[in-house]
């Protein structure tokens, strides 16, 4: 470059750069902006979630797109329950934001579920109340405090009876949710309705073998009502079985022992016999219609035809039942603990030293015997 050119580049350079804010550096762009205004977001969650034992709360930003004053942001939840979460439990959301005046800065000013991620608790319009149990920790939207405490209490029974019949480890505490109506219960579970109308609960979380962090017990606020006190602590205790048993259930544990084995442990130490706790298979059995084979998984499907559902559950209990009479408590453990690895006739074989058509033999048998 010239003597010239160079002197002349001198002069111009201080006064192009004079408009444009004394050639600070540029604003980071758009995307950095709103990634940091929802790490501010995350670092204050909002006032409703007081009282909630939340820690690790934060989002991880996977997409930004603005146009104007206005951006919205999809990102992954992650939080932890202080004392009952042993991993990071979340949901996909979608945060819309806004940007100042001066156009330096975004804010927040919505999060909500992203499109088709179910909702949380809090994210139904009332606030949510907290109530914390000796081995419970219980959550609920328009629920009396009364209500909630008796859910705690049962809860906190839950646990040891759960614990009884599964010695293995897991964290012996419980997460109850209890929403304001089945259509808020719905909503959070993803499904319709009339999936859960007439249930009393039903328990959340992922199978395969590990750590299921985000297992909750969600209660169905009118079906749940209309239990007896008996009939509320079996569904509690057969919930919190489930969350017990999660990191040994895979998507090879056939249902009729995964929820035959939670009945068993919710009804093991109480007064009722078979024919009083198997009404519809009772019914059946009198009949002459004797079932072929142990439950198949689709007849635990939800929504489906009610009769044969309840047949279902009522046949997996007593052959739950008929393994801790015969071959002890011991053994239906590791047969569950067994039939989450491995194909079922290799656990049956391996737990009770018998072949799967023998069981199914003895427990036709035992259902002749208990309910004809």
């Amino acid at each position: 470059m010239d003597p010239v050119r160079r002197a002349l580049l001198r002069l111009l350079v201080p006064a192009l750069c004079a408009p444009v804010a004394g050639c600070s550096a540029p604003a980071p762009p758009v995307d950095a902006q709103v990634r940091q205004a929802v790490a501010d977001w995350a670092a204050a969650p909002p006032g409703r979630l007081s009282g909630i034992p939340l820690e690790g709360w934060s989002y991880e930003v996977t997409s930004v797109r603005s146009q104007g004053a206005r951006a919205v942001a999809h990102a992954d939840l992650r939080y932890r329950l202080a004392g009952y979460d042993t991993a990071p439990a979340g949901s996909a959301r979608e945060l819309t934001l806004a940007r100042s005046g001066d156009g330096t800065t975004w804010r927040v000013t919505a999060d909500r579920p992203a499109e088709g991620a179910p909702p949380q608790l809090w994210d139904q319009p009332d606030p949510v109340a907290v109530v914390r149990g000796a081995h419970s920790l219980v959550l609920g939207v328009r629920q009396s405090p009364q209500t909630l405490a008796e859910i705690a209490a049962e809860a906190d029974r839950a646990v040891p009876a759960a614990s009884a019949a599964w010695p293995g480890p897991w964290p012996r505490r419980v997460v109850v949710l209890v929403p304001a109506t089945l259509d808020a219960m719905a909503a959070l579970l993803g499904r319709p309705a009339a999936t859960y109308r007439g249930m009393g609960a039903v328990t959340t979380g992922a199978t395969g073998g590990g750590p299921a962090p985000a297992d909750r017990v969600v209660v169905n606020p009118e079906g749940y009502a209309q239990l007896s006190q008996a009939g509320r602590q079996i569904v509690l205790t057969h919930e919190t079985t489930h969350v017990a048993t999660r990191t040994a259930t895979t998507a090879r544990t056939p249902q009729w022992l995964s929820e035959g084995f939670a009945d068993w442990a919710a009804y093991r130490n109480g007064p009722l016999g078979p024919a009083e706790a198997a009404p519809t298979l009772a019914r059946a059995v009198r009949l002459g219609d004797l079932p072929p084979a142990l439950p198949q998984d689709a007849a635990f499907a939800f929504g489906g035809d009610q009769d044969a559902m309840a047949r279902a559950y009522e046949g997996a209990w007593l052959a739950c039942r008929l393994i801790a009479a015969r071959w002890g408590d011991a053994a239906l453990v590791r047969l569950y603990e067994l039939a989450g690895r491995e194909p079922l006739p290799t656990a049956v074989d391996r737990a009770l030293g018998t072949d799967l058509a023998a069981l199914t033999k003895a427990w036709q048998e035992a259902l002749r015997e208990d309910l004809g």
